[in-house]
């Protein structure tokens, strides 16, 4: 009998303003890495209540999503842990001074594309999410059903 498959759920976010899109410099073992609003999520909670929490939690944001940019199956880079990520999005006319509350955050930057690029990543799934968004890959949040005890 093969092992029992038991991804990594997590949620993560692309946020767009005029200044650029919203990241998280975040302190992973020791290592400045970028990355989106992002994290797991805990027993009892909605997808997209995970998403909500953790971007306030990690910048001290409250937005609803508007929408999935899409959900991305991939190890980490170690290759022993397969992540399901669920990235949501939002659009918001100005990008705010953020304070993270999260002590593994070290900041919030509002970037670009390009910027975000030349970065240490967490993941490779950083960018792709934002290349899809910038792609126009929107899905609704219709496509989510939740029913929880």
């Amino acid at each position: 009998m093969t092992e029992r498959y038991r991804p990594n759920t997590t949620v993560a976010w692309v946020i767009e303003s005029p200044q650029g899109f919203l990241f998280v410099e975040e302190n992973i073992r020791g290592n400045m890495q970028f990355n989106q609003p992002a994290g797991h999520i805990e027993a009892g909670e909605t997808l997209i209540e995970a998403a909500k929490r953790e971007l306030h939690e990690e910048t001290s944001l409250q937005l609803e999503p508007e929408g999935l940019v899409g959900i991305y199956q991939f190890p980490n880079q170690r290759g022993n842990v397969i992540y399901l990520r669920f990235c949501f999005y939002a659009k918001i006319a100005d990008a705010p001074q953020l304070t993270p509350i999260d002590p593994a955050i070290h900041a919030c930057h509002w970037l670009s594309r390009d910027d975000i690029a030349k970065r240490s990543l967490r993941s490779q799934f950083v960018l792709t999410c934002t290349d899809d968004y910038l792609a126009g890959k929107r899905f609704s949040l219709d496509l989510l059903h939740c029913q929880l005890p």
